[in-house]
């Protein structure tokens, strides 16, 4: 039989709430609530019950998605090492606004039993904070969330902002507010993030994540990031992520292993050559490969959208940041991209909107 932490001044919209109180608050939320609030009701329930874990499921963004088996205690490790590296204290006030139905969210609401935080939640929609006008310690948005809010963002004092890859037009956004916003990096495997770096408050663009308390990290013979948290983690994750290893602590993400493109024999990493590119292409987009008889595969740059080709290839052709292994031999639009519901974009399946 398993129990479950909830600290005693552990509150939802500022009303105490005890471990004996969430039976109750977690069937009036599924009876009563909104969806999001029914989903919330039911990982309230697990939570709580004797089970020492729990199943979550993964979006679905590096692979097809699953249902993977978490152990309570390590949820518990994982919100105290957050607590520890933002320095929340209890009675702190949190904003729930990712579904409760992935990870990211269920952590949002562990954090908050764990460090005794006040925990406001509302609709996951996004722009979470249409309605609101006051102020919250920390919380936690994807990226479309963000640029949809950026005039209201510096009412959440601390933020971590992850799902998705974030735009540099957005970075760029995001260095002007007034508050203290982080990228974040990690996955369901690792119970959301076990690194971050600063988006603001004068950090360069090129600053490497740095891992949180009680983390490993270390790369494989194909330069992929391997991470020991025994803590959090039973085994040894072993991640398609190629970094640059700064330090013991500290790392910078070049890209995924599996979109890796041999083309000629020349390796590319799509999201290198994204990086270059995002400040000459204002809508999205994403580097891939279509077969090619003489390379073997061919680079592409897949737009949203319809554009002109004769102007993004005048934009391609103006960038001093690109080799000429990394300049597109075709540009292709595809009207929608799909996405998952963090808004990263599914590469695979939508080139196969292309193909069809």
């Amino acid at each position: 039989m398993y129990k479950a932490s909830v600290h005693p001044s552990f509150s939802i919209h500022g009303r105490p709430i005890s471990f004996a109180d969430l039976s109750e608050v977690s069937y009036s939320l599924i009876k009563e609530g909104e969806e999001f609030e029914k989903n919330i009701g039911e990982f309230l329930l697990d939570w709580i019950d004797d089970s020492p874990t729990i199943s979550v499921q993964t979006s679905g963004s590096t692979g097809i998605p699953k249902t993977i088996v978490l152990k309570k205690v390590q949820m518990e490790n994982s919100a105290l090492a957050t607590g520890s590296y933002f320095n929340l204290s209890p009675k702190s006030s949190a904003l729930l606004c990712l579904p409760a139905t992935y990870i990211a969210g269920k952590m949002m609401l562990v954090r908050a039993m764990v460090l005794g935080l006040d925990i406001h939640f509302v609709e996951p929609t996004s722009n979470p904070l249409e309605d609101i006008n006051r102020s919250f310690d920390f919380g936690a948005m994807v990226p479309l969330q963000v640029a949809n809010l950026l005039p209201k963002l510096s009412l959440l004092h601390k933020l971590i902002v992850g799902g998705a890859p974030i735009a540099a037009s957005l970075r760029k956004e995001i260095k002007s507010i007034a508050n203290a916003s982080y990228e974040t990096y990690g996955m369901t495997e690792t119970i959301t993030h076990i690194a971050v770096k600063p988006l603001n408050n004068g950090v360069a663009d090129d600053a490497p994540f740095s891992i949180l308390p009680n983390i490993e990290i270390s790369k494989d013979d194909r330069g992929c990031l391997v991470i020991n948290a025994p803590k959090i983690a039973d085994e040894t994750v072993v991640t398609n992520d190629v970094i640059d290893l700064v330090s013991e602590t500290e790392f910078k993400w070049l890209g995924r292993f599996d979109n890796v493109i041999n083309s000629g024999g020349i390796k590319l990493s799509p999201e290198q050559i994204e990086s270059k590119l995002s400040n000459s292409i204002d809508q999205p987009f994403f580097i891939a490969s279509l077969p090619d008889t003489k390379l073997g595969e061919q680079l592409v740059l897949v737009l949203e959208g319809t554009v002109k080709e004769k102007d993004v290839l005048q934009k391609i052709a103006s960038s001093t940041l690109l080799s000429k292994y990394e300049i597109p031999r075709q540009i292709k639009n595809i009207p929608v991209f799909l996405r998952t519901d963090s808004g990263k974009v599914k590469r695979k399946e939508t080139m196969t909107l292309l193909k069809s």
